[in-house]
């Protein structure tokens, strides 16, 4: 089952969509469950909802999954380059735009108006261990950064296709400035079209310039405790098809293995 919120988004003066996918015997129960924070709520659950036309399937993966959880998918501006500068906390440059970076002020809405509602509002586990983020894209990006900046709220991250060779230095720095706990999971992804131009006999899965940032990274997160998988996807693009692919190993690596 899936319900619908709008929630006043103040970087913006503007509301945002939350689409809030709830566990199959939710109403039948008094249980509480855990819970992920999505970006780019529109994209998860149903194909006519998606920008082009295909979701990530999660209703459906979910419904059938062994372990339930509540998910909070959280729309983001449709008009321009506005999901750049919604979904981006670095000054970076994305397909040709220079961004205004207002991944911050996203999280601290995420904190101070969306996860309020979400504990006040449904049966759910707040505490930190029993809260994760993900993303694609932008997304994974924000996911990254959020678990790491925001470590005392989020235990879990799944990072698919994050461009991690863009923004490197950014996690690296922040690691450094923040730390991360030990418990922390955090899982990074990119698709065979995402690797970035490999010399001839290379590996993609190993040598190619996202394989060699993302394994930077990893082996930074790592130096603090933290677990990591990383997921090279042979034939991976960047689209939700790829991703869709994914949601039993990202899932299953955050939330069931030992």
């Amino acid at each position: 089952m899936v319900i619908y919120r709008d929630m006043y988004y103040p970087a913006a003066n503007a509301k945002r969509r939350l689409h809030i996918y709830l566990p199959p015997n939710y109403d039948e129960s008094d249980e509480r469950y855990p819970v992920m924070y999505l970006f780019d709520g529109h994209n998860l659950f149903f194909d006519d909802l998606a920008t082009y036309g295909k979701s990530w399937g999660l209703a459906d993966f979910l419904d059938q999954w062994e372990k339930p959880l509540i998910v909070v998918g959280m729309e983001c501006s449709h008009e321009g380059t506005d999901r750049l500068d919604e979904y981006c906390p670095y000054p970076m440059q994305v397909v040709g735009h220079d961004v205004n970076p207002k991944g911050e002020l996203t999280f601290r809405w995420i904190l101070h108006d969306v996860k309020p509602w979400v504990d006040g509002n449904l049966r759910t586990w707040p505490h930190r261990e029993a809260t994760g983020i993900a993303g694609s894209s932008m997304g994974g990006i924000m996911s990254l950064y959020g678990v790491i900046a925001h470590n005392d709220v989020f235990s879990k991250a799944a990072c698919l296709a994050t461009f991690a060779r863009r923004c490197e230095r950014f996690i690296l720095r922040d690691l450094r400035r923040h730390g991360i706990a030990e418990d922390t999971r955090v899982y990074l992804s990119w698709g065979e079209d995402e690797k970035g131009r490999v010399r001839r006999g290379a590996d993609p899965a190993t040598e190619s310039p996202e394989a060699k940032s993302t394994s930077r990274i990893t082996t930074a997160l790592e130096r603090y405790g933290a677990r990591t998988h990383t997921f090279f996807q042979e034939g991976g693009r960047h689209n939700e098809a790829s991703w869709e692919l994914q949601n039993e190993r990202w899932l299953r690596f955050l939330w069931l293995d030992e």
